[in-house]
């Protein structure tokens, strides 16, 4: 017969181990960034931080000398690494110059088609997704496909076959899954994608930018097409599905209601979970601060874009789209630039996304309802567990209620497993990087595209 204390200690460790899904992720989410700091370097300029406050965030990230993108940022050489191959072609990295500038206008054009368009091929595509699903899915699984079909219409103006929009999901995945630490690159899944765009280059309907070799050409449709816009818009639609399904009264709400208040909705999703960590930016000159305090050139700024976004808000960490309800400050004065700021290299889909994205959520509204208990964080490692249920089928009962348990139950030891697995396949691939040193190598002439 166990004696109290015995009993005292087999308590203690039943509970030590039952809570270990509960604050075992956190520590290591710590101790990851602690790693990433030390291999990095320590050479960056956090905004909003001690010397650039929250006041300060728009006026510095719009300074002309916060232009550099890549060059003189040993980070730049993770980010080359992530989104390779062709990393030196992706949109968002290119230095200022004739190239940006080829590449920006044919984005600009790509992206430049009629309202009604949008909507309706954003419906075609959520249809086809949601046809046969149902049960218990991942939402950034659910979105991919939804995306990788409209990007390839809106690149080839024709519908997406089976076999590309599977290319394009496969590359998608594993460049989301590395960036977030949960996977290793696979090289061969995006070459794949890569070699088929060089195929398809004729079928393209708008004219590529000038003065690119086709190899080029394929490389700037695969980042800023393929890359970017799928990984983003499935991350977009994975968390305002997921903020939905774990706020039943404002899911009630934004199905019955109108597009104002989903836009609130969304508005206040991408506040919360926006879809940038950080953005660095390597300054070209002086940015005077003020009372003889100076940003020198060189220097990596990294802007903030979740400490931003919580700045100035009430109890910033409640999910409330109120705030964005008509009475309120206008956006402009909002501590929210979920799509970039416009000085500083915003995003080109800034006004194509919130369409496609409003119609996705509302047309995913209009034929399931969703439930979740799993975790939602802005990095959504876990990519959305979420509960479907087509719309006149009964969600209620025991059979729903053990679904939810089981979904949180899992939830929690599949963080465990996958913080560790970040912390180690994160370090091994920031190590990695630095090795390879894709973009100093590219400034310097030796680089290649994809590394080795």
């Amino acid at each position: 017969m166990l004696t109290a204390g015995p009993v005292a200690l087999v308590v203690a460790a039943a509970a030590l181990v039952i809570g270990v899904p509960r604050w075992l992720p956190g520590r290591v989410v710590a101790l990851r960034g602690w790693v990433f700091t030390r291999v990095n370097g320590d050479e960056s300029i956090p905004v909003p931080g001690d010397l650039i406050g929250v006041d300060r965030f728009r006026e510095v990230y719009s300074h002309p000398a916060a232009s550099g993108r890549s060059r003189g940022a040993a980070l730049s050489d993770l980010f080359w690494y992530w989104l390779s191959p062709g990393p030196e072609m992706h949109q968002e990295h290119l230095e200022a110059g004739e190239r940006y500038d080829a590449v920006a206008l044919v984005t600009r054009r790509v992206l430049s088609v009629p309202r009604a368009r949008v909507e309706e091929l954003t419906r075609r595509c959520v249809a086809r997704a949601l046809r046969d699903s149902r049960g218990v899915v991942r939402l950034r699984d659910l979105m991919m496909p939804v995306w990788a079909e409209f990007s390839y219409e809106l690149v080839f103006g024709e519908p997406c076959p089976p076999d590309a929009r599977d290319l394009i999901v496969g590359n998608a995945d594993d460049v989301v899954t590395a960036l977030k630490c949960c996977g290793l690159r696979h090289m061969d899944r995006r070459d794949r994608l890569t070699a088929y765009l060089a195929e398809s280059l004729p079928r393209v309907r708008h004219e590529l930018p000038a003065g690119l070799t086709a190899r080029e050409q394929a490389l700037y449709l695969q980042g800023a097409f393929f890359n970017t816009a799928v990984v983003q818009m499935s991350e977009a639609a994975a968390h305002v599905l997921m903020a939905l399904a774990r706020h039943p009264d404002v899911q009630a709400r934004a199905r019955d209601g109108d597009d104002r208040y989903l836009d609130q909705v969304i508005a206040e999703t991408l506040r919360l979970y926006p879809l940038f960590g950080i953005a660095h930016r390597v300054t070209t000159g002086d940015i005077p601060l003020g009372e003889g305090g100076t940003i020198p050139a060189g220097s990596v700024l990294c802007f903030d874009y979740p400490a931003f976004h919580r700045a100035g808000f009430p109890d910033p960490e409640r999910f409330d789209p109120a705030r964005f309800a008509p009475g309120h400050a206008p956006m402009r004065e909002l501590n929210h630039i979920p799509f970039g700021m416009p000085a500083n290299r915003p995003c080109p889909a800034s006004r194509l996304a919130p369409l496609a994205l409003r119609v996705a959520v509302r047309e995913t509204l209009r034929a399931r309802r969703l439930d979740s208990t799993a975790s939602h964080t802005r990095s959504l490692p876990n990519r959305g567990p979420c509960l479907l249920t087509p719309l006149g089928v009964a969600r209620h009962g025991p059979g729903r209620r053990l679904t939810l348990l089981f979904m949180r139950v899992r939830d929690d030891w599949e963080g465990l497993w996958r913080s560790l697995v970040q912390l180690v396949l994160g370090t091994y691939m920031v190590w990695d990087a630095r090795r390879l040193r894709l973009c100093e190598r590219h400034f310097s002439g030796g680089a290649r595209s994809g590394g080795s």
